[in-house]
Order: structure tokens, then C-alpha cells, then sequence
């Protein structure tokens, strides 16, 4: 298997030659998309979707908007991610239909290993991060690695989401707990 191979399948890889060319080029995409002007709606959703793998239609991503990948990101339709997000997508990061993302908010899909001398190596891990239809995340809001949020649950802003958040509720807090039925 090669290190892209072992990656999104979740499973211990040493980034190689590819994977950093891959990244490299990941950051030189994030710098053009984020000096496309606001104006250039058409520009910017094109773009998008030579970028990212998967973006479906009235999608809205404002900038800064930070990846590792971008090809491991999908969107749905009408998404919605507000400025200063950063989705590290070691991992695939599935985002549904009718997605609001506030600003400040990260996803996560990279592990490191606990012990130093491990993570010294290099060596890492990748869990997906899955947000479903309907989901709306506050500002500031952090989501770990292999975390789903089901449909229609709402994270308060500034939370730490660490496990998955059932369908149709509000949870907020760090950790995030679910407060409430909706």
C-alpha cells in the first residue's frame, strides 16, 4: 500500500515523497483560492471544485479557508463556511446538505502517537470527520478526529467536539455534551 493508501484507510503511514508533493501543491491552492476576490463568486466555486473532491451546488466558502489536502474534503449542497476555518484532511472529511459552518472553526482528521519518540518519526494516523445534513456548528467550534455529527444537531459556539453527536440536538461545551432534545 503507499502512504496515501495507508492514510485514508486510517491506518499507521510515514508521509512520503507524493504525499508532500501532494500537500505542497494543497497550499499553493489554498493561497490562489484565497486571493480570488469576494466579487468573483463564479471564479471562487469553480475553483472550489478542481480542489476539493467533491462540492455540490451553492456552495460558499469564505476566506481564509486553510486544508492539508483538499482533495479529501466533500461538500453538499447550499454549505456554508464562514472565514478562518481549517479542515486538516489527512483523513476524509464528509460535510452534507444544508451545512452551516461558523467562523474560526476547525475539523480534524490527523493523529499523532502519545509517546514522543514515536511521533518523532513521523508516523501518524487519520480518522474521518462526517458533519451530516443539517448540521450547524458555531464559531470556534473544534471537531476531533473519527467524529460524526448527526442530522439537524447544533454545536454551540467554542466547543470541543471529542465523540459523536446524535441526530437533533444541541450540545455545546468542551468536551461537548448534548444539552438538549431539538
Amino acid at each position: 500500500m503507499t502512504a496515501k493508501e495507508k492514510q485514508l484507510a486510517g491506518l499507521e503511514y510515514l508521509p512520503d515523497e507524493a504525499l508532500a508533493k501532494e500537500h505542497l501543491q494543497a497550499r499553493q491552492n489554498a493561497y490562489l483560492y484565497n486571493n480570488i476576490p469576494p466579487l468573483n463568486q463564479d471564479e471562487r466555486e469553480e475553483f472550489l471544485k478542481k480542489i476539493l473532491g467533491k462540492v455540490g451546488k451553492d456552495v460558499t466558502v469564505y476566506s481564509p479557508f486553510s486544508f492539508d489536502y483538499g482533495t479529501n474534503i466533500t461538500m453538499g449542497d447550499n454549505v456554508f463556511v464562514n472565514s478562518n476555518c481549517v479542515f486538516l484532511d489527512c483523513g476524509k472529511i464528509e460535510i452534507g446538505n444544508n451545512v452551516f459552518i461558523g467562523p474560526q472553526c476547525g475539523l480534524y482528521t490527523p493523529l499523532h502517537p502519545m509517546d514522543a519518540t514515536t511521533r518523532n518519526t513521523g508516523i501518524e494516523t487519520s480518522k474521518p470527520v462526517k458533519l451530516c445534513d443539517n448540521v450547524w456548528l458555531g464559531g470556534g467550534v473544534i471537531v476531533l478526529p473519527g467524529v460524526t455529527i448527526g442530522e439537524g444537531a447544533v454545536i454551540g459556539a467554542g466547543s470541543v467536539v471529542t465523540k459523536d453527536v446524535p441526530p437533533y440536538v444541541f450540545a455545546c461545551g468542551n468536551p461537548c455534551v448534548v444539552k438538549k432534545e431539538i
